[in-house]
């Protein structure tokens, strides 16, 4: 039986998929084999020697260390797409709260109930201080045409906007999904110099941290309206709420609220509610636990974001599945034909500087085998499996 720990309110229907036979899932489970984890921090979390995986119910990684998993062998999984119309929805929400000041007429009205007037009275008469503009004819530029800013570019085009897209690594697959309407520039600064409104959909790394910024902003239109439903980090505050003083920046809608940023006029500040839709906390959670399934029961990996995805049909009664540095195969299939161990099928996929080998043997595997292949210089991690 396979223990897998939850870090977080995982949804039943995706821990459904976990046959109570073959694994043991909970919060208090110890020496877990597999985490399963939306939004808990595991960069101080002591791992296990047994884990093997850590399965993200979403789609953002930065609260795994990746890198320390890499090392260790273990398989960070995500979830892309699943929430991904959950966010789109909230991203059209957004562009309508950045044109008009919808929840500050809302907070207006509630006032005025608690001031005791008659509000039928003071409403036609105060409207007027929350007024905005219309969407349609406008230009959004997409930063990232992953699977959600797709959507939110396609989505953008019915409601009769212009778009523009950026994405410095868009897939053939992106490409083919975008409605013909959209225009792709393969400049960011094109993007930000004719777009009225920017939507930013892309990952927050190293390059992308702070780079919405007083440059970037030297680059914009006066009274761009800015969502980002992507990560906090993406945006450097303080030039932000400069930006914002100015009127360069007409609003700021931001599904990542902090202390700093919250309380500055025209910004309009979500609870991360990006993803909160029980459709997407179940595609997430079910997505998730078969990640972990097909990779505990039969080492396929399928959505990883540190190590290479690899699956491979399995027809024999053994396989080995192992997780170790490029420049190991030769010396790994070398010691196995030593031992005897003939491969019917054998797989092997690189990913930076990790490899991932699946072989598949109608020969029994002994402990002298993989002993051997453990003390290997190089090999991260080894596993036998029975059909």
């Amino acid at each position: 039986m396979y223990r897998i720990k939850t870090m977080n309110k995982i949804s039943p229907k995706g821990l459904a998929h976990l046959d109570a036979d073959r694994f043991e899932v909970g919060d208090a489970v110890a020496q877990e084999q597999a985490i399963l984890v939306r939004s808990a921090k595991l960069h101080d979390y002591d791992f296990p020697t047994e884990l093997l995986a850590i399965a993200r119910a979403g789609a953002g990684v930065n609260n795994i260390p990746l890198d320390r998993c890499s090392e260790s062998g273990i398989v960070v999984f995500n979830t892309p797409g699943a929430n991904a119309n959950a966010v789109k929805e909230l991203a059209i929400c957004a562009l309508l709260l950045a044109s008009r000041n919808i929840s500050g007429g809302i907070e207006w009205v509630k006032d005025q109930v608690k001031s005791g007037v008659d509000v039928a009275q003071v409403v036609e008469k105060g409207k007027a201080a929350f007024a905005g503009q219309e969407i349609m004819g406008k230009t959004l530029g997409v930063v990232g045409l992953g699977a959600i800013g797709i959507l939110v570019a396609n989505a953008a085009v019915t409601l009769g906007m212009d778009v523009v897209g950026y994405d410095p690594f868009l897939s053939v697959s992106s490409a083919l999904s975008l409605s013909p309407k959209i225009r792709y520039v393969q400049d960011l600064s094109k993007l930000y110099g004719q777009s009225d409104y920017i939507s930013l959909h892309l990952p927050m790394t190293s390059e992308t941290r702070a780079s919405i910024n007083k440059d970037a902003f030297a680059q914009m239109k006066d009274g761009v309206r800015i969502i980002n439903l992507a990560r906090g980090e993406l945006v450097h505050n303080a030039d932000m709420i400069a930006a914002l003083e100015s009127g360069k920046v007409a609003s700021y809608v931001t599904d990542f609220p902090d202390s700093e940023i919250s309380g500055v006029p025209n910004v309009v500040p979500i609870p991360h509610l990006g993803a909160s839709t029980e459709e997407s906390e179940e595609n997430c959670a079910i997505i998730a636990a078969l990640e972990l399934q097909d990779y505990l029961e039969n080492g396929n990996i399928k959505n990883s974001v540190n190590l290479p995805n690899l699956s491979q049909d399995w027809q024999t009664a053994f396989r080995i599945s192992i997780l170790h540095r490029q420049d190991q195969l030769t010396g790994i299939t070398s010691l196995l034909s030593q031992r005897g161990i003939t491969a019917e099928f054998l797989s092997s996929k690189a990913k930076g500087d990790y490899t991932y080998t699946l072989l598949d043997t109608n020969v029994a595997i002994d402990d002298a085998v993989i002993s051997a292949l453990s003390s290997m210089d190089g090999v991260l991690r080894i596993r036998v499996l029975t059909h």
